[in-house]
């Protein structure tokens, strides 16, 4: 079938379906209603609306707000809200597309939310992303984010850069022709651009300030730029015969006035002038003059917002330290141009270009003035916030009103430029997304309820599903990838010595089709002439592929019967070239013969050396085997000895060390004898020491009755050195050196009855010990006890009572009796508060040595023994 034939039953069916759109025009208006509800519903999608719950900023913070399911929150009024006060204390549940919980993280939001949004983005169709909620909920946070974790707009940029990397276009090839589209540049003239840029880097100086836009507050100083980690682990999948590039805007709606973030304001005015909202030849809405910036990076479009960041309106107010001021909108456009036949340039066809955009929309905060104390400037600041945003609302509200009853009430647009500029997207075709940003705390219910039930309405307004018009030219898909392939295959064989390569050409060709199926052309209302417009651009395009396609044809042809008549030349020199070399072959294959028997004679002598060799080699093995068999043996040999060898050794050592043990204990034993007798001598040179040093002296001995005469006379006289050596042996003298094991010390604690007691809280130590009050006998001392202490009582010169512990140490003598040395005096006293004390000090005993009147009165009294002391220095 021809292609004219095909146009014309186009055309026929084409007024078929007018007739039938005239059929139902005469029908009754419910079944019209019902009819464009219909085809309304299959064309469109609802606004979907995510709702995200900000975690609570403090611990005494009360939630009235929970998450029943993923779609569904139960709203309950608290105390303090109107609606409790009117009476209307039930709960409330509002439905969303997904609600996100205080614990979501912004990868999770991203991928949810935004990702659809950029594959419809790189997919040729437009798409639009509000954060919407009260002041202080999250709006700035979940768009932005923070350097640690990035929020939508830097994952968006991350993700457009990681599919495009490696097919974007050079700088400059596109460039804006300030009516909301872009123009194809030659190459000669975007590396003019290039180099014009370059050059006016260079002259800029380096201590060059930017200037400030405007006067803005103080609480909005500029901020360093924040430096961030690209994320690539995402991308989306792209049209290699494609290529791209990436421009970006960023404007703020400030007071009903539109302003360019980025415009490169003079420095004498430092003032942003106002832009107008316009209307392209597409109907579409677009700011007239604002900069775009065409960026090669994720990292340098995020420098670029961070430079109008800078610049927006941001204030300290009651709820929250930086809020926004402003509507910002930072839109990401991307540019889609086809390759040429060959895979390499870019068409130079305006209509080709595909233009897609996504526009981020941070929104104001909405805010009652009451809780935000704002006065003056804030105050006209936030009346012009909510103006915005209820014009907003009653633009979705009226447009919900006459999709769901079929009515034509005009939509205020106009009234506010926020509603304005995105005109095309609630009226014509593109994807529209919102999250609601939710603080749940019950100070902000009265607020946040008003949010939830607008972002509830919000999702039942229907937007057109956006048709990407890409032109067909024909040309073979993957023709980029099958041109990189042919260049490498090319210079490969260049390199391996083919020099007829770099004259060969690959022809990619062309697609032979008129391109995809008819747009739809059920035209729903007289008004609409955009399908008859459509239709006609359709038809256009495919007369104008199939002329081309026909010339192509005729090449073609032509090409084909030039290689035919080639080809059929080089046949016939072949054939004479056949008969040639089948001559040659014969003589060949007689040379072959003669050689295939010198071969045969051949390899029967390999085959009798092989025997040969295969003999020698089992000798060999065979006396490799009984060598090994003989040094195994010959090395057990050397072990046994080795073994033999350590067994007397250890025996030798065994009887060594026995016989040096044993003589080890016959000296040690002559070495005790020896030290024994000197032991004795000592003892006996010691006492006569004692004896003689004590000559003038007197020795304090415990005596039995029967030496009673003998130690009177020891008292009253000092006998000479011959009487003392012939008395040595009988006299008991005491060891000076005598010592004894304190833990086995045993006290003979000697009280008299006509003791006071005196109860002071500290009192001396005697673990172990026997009291008596008498002594009647020198035994009594003697048996088993080592200590000996002796109580005493006393007035001091102040009329103090004084109690006085006199210690000392029994030490056995050589007569069997026993020698009480006194060392030690303890004084317990116990002094009135209120008496008046002399300041004269009691003597003090020196060396302490008890006072020997004393001691002779308690000797004689008590002890009926002699006690002796040394004299006084």
């Amino acid at each position: 079938m021809a292609l004219r034939d095909v146009d014309v039953d186009w055309a026929s069916k084409l007024i078929g379906r007018q007739l039938e759109i005239r059929k139902r025009k005469q029908a009754p208006p419910s079944a019209r209603k019902l009819l464009r509800a219909k085809n309304n519903m299959l064309s469109k999608d609802p606004v979907q609306v995510y709702c995200r719950l900000r975690p609570m900023q403090f611990a005494n913070d009360i939630s009235c707000m929970k998450i029943i399911q993923d779609t569904t929150i139960a709203i309950t009024p608290p105390e303090s809200a109107m609606n409790f006060r009117n009476g209307a204390q039930k709960e409330i549940q509002t439905t969303f597309t997904h609600v996100f919980a205080e614990n979501i993280s912004q990868r999770e939001i991203f991928q949810i939310v935004s990702l659809p949004l950029v594959e419809n983005l790189i997919h040729g169709r437009n798409g639009l992303l509000f954060t919407y909620g009260v002041t202080g909920s999250g709006k700035t946070y979940t768009m932005t984010g923070d350097p640690n974790d990035s929020g939508i707009m830097p994952r968006c940029l991350d993700v457009i850069f990681n599919s495009i990397s490696n097919y974007q276009a050079k700088k400059f090839v596109f460039k804006p022709d300030k009516l909301n589209g872009f123009d194809v540049q030659s190459e000669t003239d975007a590396m003019i651009d290039r180099q014009n840029e370059l050059h006016a880097g260079l002259m800029t100086p380096r201590n060059t300030k930017t200037p400030r836009s405007r006067k803005v507050d103080s609480d909005s100083d500029s901020n360093p730029i924040i430096c961030r980690e690209i994320d690539d682990s995402r991308t989306v999948a792209v049209d290699h015969d494609y290529v791209y590039a990436v421009f970006v805007t960023y404007v703020e709606i400030y007071n009903n006035i539109v302003y360019d973030l980025l415009e490169e304001e003079e420095v004498r005015t430092k003032i942003l002038q106002s832009k107008i909202v316009r209307e392209d030849g597409n109907k579409n809405m677009y700011v007239h003059a604002v900069t775009e910036v065409e960026v090669k990076s994720s990292n340098e479009a995020f420098e670029i917002f961070q430079k109008g960041q800078r610049r927006r309106r941001v204030a300290h107010t009651a709820l929250n330290a930086e809020s926004s001021r402003s509507h910002s909108v930072f839109t990401i456009r991307l540019i889609q141009a086809p390759l040429d036949s060959e895979g390499e340039q870019i068409m130079q066809d305006k209509r080709s270009i595909i233009v897609s955009q996504l526009s981020l929309v941070d929104l104001a905060g909405s805010e009652r003035t009451n809780r935000t104390k704002n006065t003056g400037q804030r105050l006209r600041e936030a009346g012009n916030i909510n103006n915005s945003l209820m014009t907003l609302r009653s633009c979705l509200e009226i447009l919900r009103e006459n999709q769901m009853q079929g009515t034509s009430k005009m939509v205020p647009y106009r009234d506010s430029k926020l509603t304005h500029l995105f005109k095309n997207y609630f009226d014509g075709e593109g994807q529209v997304r919102m999250i609601v940003c939710v603080n749940p705390r019950t100070d902000d219910y009265d607020e946040t309820i008003q949010v939830m039930k607008f972002a509830e309405m919000t999702q039942e307004v229907q937007i057109a599903r956006s048709t990407v018009a890409k032109l067909d030219f024909g040309l073979t898909p993957g023709r980029r990838q099958a041109n990189k392939i042919f260049k490498e295959v090319r210079s490969r064989l260049e390199k391996e010595g083919h020099p007829e390569a770099a004259n060969l050409e690959i022809d990619i060709g062309l697609v032979y089709s008129l391109g995809g199926p008819f747009p739809d052309l059920e035209i729903t209302s007289p008004h609409n002439d955009q399908i008859i417009i459509n239709l006609m651009n359709f038809l256009e395009q495919r007369i104008n592929k199939r002329n081309l396609l026909r010339a192509d044809l005729e090449q073609k042809q032509n090409d084909f019967r030039k290689m035919l008549l080639t080809v059929e030349q080089e046949n016939i020199n072949l054939k004479v070239e056949n008969a040639t070399l089948k001559a040659s072959s014969t003589q060949q294959k007689k040379k072959v013969s003669a050689l295939e028997g010198h071969l045969c004679k051949t390899e029967a002598q390999i085959d009798s050396l092989l025997r040969k060799l295969n003999t020698a080699n089992d000798t060999i093995r065979s006396l490799q085997q009984e060598l090994k068999d003989r040094d195994m043996a010959l090395n057990q040999r050397i072990i046994d000895k080795q073994r033999v060898k350590q067994k007397y050794t250890s025996k030798i050592q065994h009887e060594t060390d026995k016989m040096n043990r044993e003589l080890e204990i016959k000296l040690k034993a002559q070495r005790e004898h020896l030290q024994n007798q000197m032991k004795e001598k000592d003892d006996k040179i010691r006492l006569v020491k004692q004896i003689l040093v004590n000559e003038n002296g007197t020795i304090p001995i415990l005596k039995d009755s029967t030496d009673e005469e003998h130690q009177q006379q020891i008292s009253s006289k000092t006998p000479g050195k011959t009487e003392i050596r012939s008395r040595i042996d009988k006299l008991g003298v005491a060891n000076p050196r005598y010592r004894r094991s304190q833990s086995a010390d045993r006290w003979v604690d000697h009280r008299p009855e006509v003791l006071v007691p005196v109860g002071t809280i500290l009192q001396p130590l005697m673990r172990r010990r026997r009291s008596v009050t008498k002594l009647t006998s020198p035994k009594e001392i003697i048996d088993g006890a080592s200590r000996y202490c002796l109580t005493a009582q006393n007035e001091d010169t102040d009329g103090e009572l004084e109690t006085k512990l006199y210690k000392a140490d029994i030490l056995p003598t050589r007569g069997g009796g026993a020698q009480v040395v006194f060392n030690d005096v303890e004084c317990l006293k116990q002094l009135s508060p209120t008496g008046q004390r002399k300041r004269s000090c009691p003597p003090i005993e020196k060396d302490n040595h008890v006072s020997a009147d004393y001691l002779n009165h308690c000797a004689n009294q008590e002890i009926g023994t002699v006690i002796s002391k040394r004299p006084r220095k």
